[in-house]
């Protein structure tokens, strides 16, 4: 029976963080190789898949910038580290067969393809995955609304956000046991309630572009194409 998804083009915004696996920092092939095999699977039976990968894993822009580097200078810094991951997950994907292509909103043509919209967009009707790096190009901005703002110029129909918990939740699970998971959120109770889930402007972007947010977790295997088909656990962020 073929696979019914609840949607047709996705953008999955992943930390760098998802790539770090049981290893402190860096990037942990057998993680990486993982997520590739999920993104495959659902890529496989017809989804079109973007990716947006952050930093967290190899440079943190704020953390650097509150350490003694010049905001600027941190952030294009961890833009630069964006790139990295793009290329490693780029690399597990074609290993296994996946047509990969990564653009850069930084240009850097001996490593990947200048941002283009017009030409990101045909890669993903011709079936590639397209993962974009280095943010949005510009400092003071968050690889949040990098995956936010890719995922309305691809007329994206939801952004999903691989995260370590299931869903968002009244309180931190790790800390309080008996923490809440909420099944649907509105745009405006995340923002009012500071829920944290992405930054403001982010959930701004896509409140006024009407597309909406899953929040999975990554632990459990085979839980993106679970929940792309609307079964697996979740939250979702909408109107």
């Amino acid at each position: 029976m073929a696979t019914v998804y609840n949607y047709n083009r996705v953008l999955l915004k992943l930390s760098g963080e998802a790539l770090m696996g049981d290893k402190p920092y860096g990037i942990d092939i057998a993680m990486t190789s993982r997520i590739a095999a999920e993104v495959k699977e659902s890529h496989d039976k017809g989804l079109q898949i973007a990716l947006v990968i952050g930093a967290g894993n190899i440079f943190r822009g704020l953390s650097s910038a509150a350490g003694g580097i010049e905001r600027s200078t941190a952030d294009y810094m961890g833009m630069l580290a964006t790139v990295m991951n793009a290329l490693a997950m780029q690399s597990a994907l074609e290993q296994i067969g996946v047509d990969t292509r990564v653009q850069s909103a930084i240009p850097m043509q001996t490593v990947c393809e200048s941002y283009i919209r017009r030409r990101a967009v045909r890669h993903m009707e011709k079936g590639r995955v397209v993962i974009f790096a280095a943010g949005t190009g510009n400092p003071y901005f968050t690889t949040d609304t990098a995956a936010a703002l890719r995922a309305a110029e691809m007329d994206c129909d939801v952004l999903v956000k691989g995260t370590q918990v299931d869903g968002v939740y009244d309180s931190d699970p790790n800390i309080n046991e008996n923490a809440s998971r909420y099944k649907e959120l509105s745009y405006q109770k995340v923002l009012t309630d500071n829920l944290r889930v992405m930054d403001s402007a982010a959930i701004t972007l896509m409140r006024d572009n009407d597309i909406p947010i899953v929040v999975f977790s990554l632990k459990e295997k085979g839980s993106f194409d679970l929940v792309m088909q609307g079964l697996g656990t979740c939250t979702t962020i909408k109107s």
